[in-house]
Formats: structure tokens, sequence, C-alpha cells
């Protein structure tokens, strides 16, 4: 299940139900994106080419990503906040990745205080604080509360015996 939750008004925007046999990054094309709005994703969703689509409508997004993302700083802001490692601007350096994103990225790491853990967050909004971009992405915890819930009182959407009856019903309540 892939879906479009607002954080403010902590309300599913929309859901696009698949098996689980397909990748997350199948189910982007599908959603509705408006400009201006921030999108934030987890690890699953570093399509390059998507995440070109979201920029050229002016819409901002937040990615988590593993260590092996390579961009190649051209600028470096240095007076960083409490928490914050790095933020440096650039392009990327994979052949493909650099195709399917042509445009500048930044490069966001920032490091979690309890635990020393350090998250790298790509992003096409250059101008917001780091601050901003990090709570945008802790924000997301209240969509893994969300599917808490959905898990505990529906779980018959994540039997995977039962997905095309869950599709079914779903599409039958639009």
């Amino acid at each position: 299940m892939h879906t479009l939750y607002d954080i403010e008004a902590e309300v599913l925007a929309f859901v696009h139900v698949t098996p689980s046999n397909i990748h997350d990054s199948k189910a982007m094309p599908e959603t509705p994106y408006e400009s201006g709005a921030h999108y934030i994703f987890d690890c699953g969703y570093n399509d390059f080419s998507n995440l070109h689509t979201i920029n050229c409508i002016g819409a901002f997004f937040v990615v988590r990503t593993k260590t092996n993302i390579r961009i190649k700083p051209k600028t470096w802001k240095r007076r960083l906040p409490e928490g914050v490692v790095s933020d440096a601007i650039g392009g990327l350096t994979a052949y493909k990745s650099s195709k399917d994103y042509p445009g500048k990225l930044r490069k966001l790491i920032v490091e979690n205080p309890e635990d020393g853990t350090q998250y790298i967050f790509p992003t096409n909004n250059l101008d917001a604080s780091a601050e901003l971009i990090s709570s945008l992405y802790r924000n997301r915890w209240s969509v893994e509360l969300f599917f808490k819930r959905i898990k505990q009182h529906l779980s018959d959407l994540f039997d995977k015996s039962n997905f095309k009856n869950v599709k079914d019903r779903y599409d039958s309540s639009i």
C-alpha cells in the first residue's frame, strides 16, 4: 500500500494498493503531486527520474538514502546548526542518476543526538533551513503510527491472499 498522508490534517490524501512484489518506486508515478508541497520518502523511493518529475512541477521532496548516494558538492554551508554534520549543494555523479536527475540537489547529513546515527537527506529544496528539512522527515513518524493503527485494526489489508479482495473493497468505496 502506497499512501500520500496529509500530516497537518492527519488524513490520507491518496492510496495506491499494489501487490507486495511491486517495488515502492513503481508507485511514484501514480501519486498526484501538487506544486509547492513537500513529499517525504523513505529509502525505497530513490528513483531519480520520478524525483525529477516532482521537481519539474514545482514541488519539493526529502528522501532518506543509504550512504551510497554520490553528489559532487559545489557549495557548502559553513555555519551549521547543532546536529547537522554537512549541508552541501551539488549534482549527482553516477551516470544514470545524473541523466535521470540533471538538476541541483542538496545533501543534508543529520546526526541523531540520542544514538549518533547519521541520516542522509537529498532534497531539491535548496533554500529551506536544515532544521526544517530534518523536522519534515521526523514528522514522517506520524505516517508510521498511522500504519501501525491500520495493521492493528485492519490486519487483512496486509494478508497477501486477500490482496484482490482488499483492492476490490477499496475501489468500490471510492
